[in-house]
């Protein structure tokens, strides 16, 4: 079955761009106008991505990652911005979003992201399915189950999206070892280009709040000064 894809977007040049495109490589696509209809969209039924731009009518997107966070919704999201302000892009990603692109963009470009993010959503859902027995990594009170992409803290379960996922499992697969916001991209999110780290930054900052008493005083993920982050060697 192809993977399902939901593209919310009032601009209908883009909209038709975006729908032709992903059609022609192979996805089964929704389009709609506004942030209202890509909401209601999921009840019917969740997309395996959505594409959302961030200015919308009725609902924006930030509201409708939001609230489809609040419910426990995992799907992967891309977010789609004219603006480029440290500001914007930081809000989408902490509210939720996995991924985003400032406009003009390549069609080239969306596609290879919609083609990650899916893929490490698939990864995903197949472990959690099979749920093969492996080797846990420990760190303190947090155990990960690689093969079946698990996650527990103090003991009790943890949701988290496939690349909040693969963020934590390379950190905890190299404790102690400083890597830098452009390492992370391209060992996690495999591009590197300027402009994109602050994706590293509020993906970190959505970990931490997941795992740490007190995200502010991080203890499982530390912040190296002028150099990058790691996660803390094993007690």
């Amino acid at each position: 079955m192809p993977a399902t894809v939901l593209v919310a977007e009032d601009q209908t040049d883009i909209r038709e761009l975006l729908t032709l495109h992903l059609r022609q490589a192979g996805y089964e696509v929704t389009a709609v106008t506004d942030g209202e209809a890509a909401l209601a969209s999921q009840n019917e039924g969740a997309h395996d991505l959505l594409i959302l731009d961030l200015m919308m009518p009725k609902l924006d997107g930030l509201e409708v990652c939001k609230a489809l966070r609040a419910r426990g919704r995992t799907m992967p999201i891309l977010m789609l911005t004219a603006k480029s302000t440290e500001l914007d892009r930081v809000l989408g990603l902490e509210l939720g979003a996995d991924d985003y692109l400032t406009k003009p963009f390549s069609l080239a470009e969306l596609l290879a992201r919609v083609k990650a993010l899916l893929r490490r959503a698939d990864l995903l859902r197949a472990a959690q399915a099979t749920g093969a027995a492996s080797g846990v990594l420990r760190n303190g009170d947090l155990e990960i189950l690689p093969t079946k992409r698990q996650v527990r803290w103090q003991g009790k379960p943890l949701e988290f999206t496939a690349l909040e996922f693969d963020l934590l499992l390379h950190f905890a697969n190299h404790p102690g070892h400083v890597f830098s916001r452009g390492q992370l991209l391209n060992a996690v999110w495999g591009y590197t280009h300027d402009g994109y780290e602050h994706t590293v930054t509020t993906h970190i900052n959505r970990l931490r709040a997941k795992l740490e008493a007190d995200p502010m005083r991080p203890q499982l993920i530390l912040t190296v000064r002028g150099a990058g982050y790691k996660m803390r060697e094993s007690p």
